[in-house]
């Protein structure tokens, strides 16, 4: 089974209505600490060849994807 994240967590992308209003919901506070988890996960310190261009093109097929 594959597991769905559906809280609010930062992102390069714009945020759809509800994410956005997820997001505004949450205490500044956790606003942070969620920032610091995402700039802390193991993925954010991996070195890689591909370009920004590159990472914003597959990020912008994720949320197509995802979106419907």
């Amino acid at each position: 089974m594959t597991e769905i994240t559906t809280r609010a967590f930062p992102s390069a992308l714009p945020p759809t209505e509800a994410e956005l209003a997820a997001w505004r919901a949450l205490s500044r506070d956790e606003q942070l600490i969620r920032y610091r988890d995402a700039l802390q996960a193991p993925d954010a310190a991996r070195a890689t060849k591909a370009t920004m261009a590159d990472v914003l093109t597959a990020a912008r097929h994720r949320v197509a994807a995802r979106r419907g």
